[in-house]
């Protein structure tokens, strides 16, 4: 079986990997990583794409995803999800239909003072839970992923929202810039593939910036 040894890249580098891989019809194959959100970033593509594949956990700590040819039992056409989620959305919740999306960017909304700017940012995300319709997901990256890793209003907005069915996906390369990595307290890690991918198939974007 190709083995494809990702360790030592940072994400999107192992999903992008896998979507050549199997662009190329390479199945089956294996992807090497080496640590848990490039193992989760792959895992998440794969179900996308409706893979058949099996995660493990070698002797040396290192993470083995294995793609089987063929796709998941009773899976729909994997052409159908190239604009979908990377996971599956949570029955009964919030509808995804919309497919609106949040764009948070900074730790401070506006120019003339970043204490300001950081309190009118709380107010800006706890506001979002009363329009209508609901974003499908909010996607935070740079110094925005400081607004996952710190208590406040808009933390406790995000936990809320997150319970209601909204995807709340932070950048890894920034949580570990800012060494928030363990601090994460809402929502998952994703990278720039599945950011760029989620802004790229939204219906519509909106951004405080």
């Amino acid at each position: 079986m190709k083995q494809i040894d990702c360790r030592g890249l940072n994400c999107p580098e192992p999903v992008l990997r896998a979507k050549a891989a199997l662009e190329q019809g390479a199945a089956p194959f294996e992807i090497l990583v080496d640590n848990e959100a490039s193992k989760d970033n792959v895992l998440r593509f794969a179900h996308s794409r409706n893979c058949l594949v099996e995660s493990t956990t070698r002797a040396d700590g290192f993470f083995c995803l294995s793609f089987s040819a063929g796709s998941r039992k009773g899976a729909e056409d994997s052409a159908s999800f190239d604009k979908a989620d990377y996971s599956c959305e949570i029955p009964g919740e919030l509808p995804a239909a919309s497919h609106l999306v949040y764009v948070i960017s900074s730790d401070c909304m506006g120019r003339g003072s970043d204490d300001l700017g950081w309190a009118l940012l709380q107010t800006y995300i706890t506001t979002i839970k009363e329009i209508s319709p609901p974003p499908s997901r909010i996607l935070f990256y740079n110094g925005g992923v400081k607004l996952v890793a710190t208590p406040g209003k808009a933390l406790e907005a995000l936990q809320a929202l997150e319970k209601k069915g909204v995807k709340i996906l932070s950048c890894g390369t920034c949580l570990e810039f800012f060494k928030l990595e363990k601090n994460l307290q809402v929502g998952t890690i994703t990278n720039m593939y599945e950011i760029l991918d989620s802004m790229a198939s939204a219906d519509k974007v909106v951004s405080p910036f």
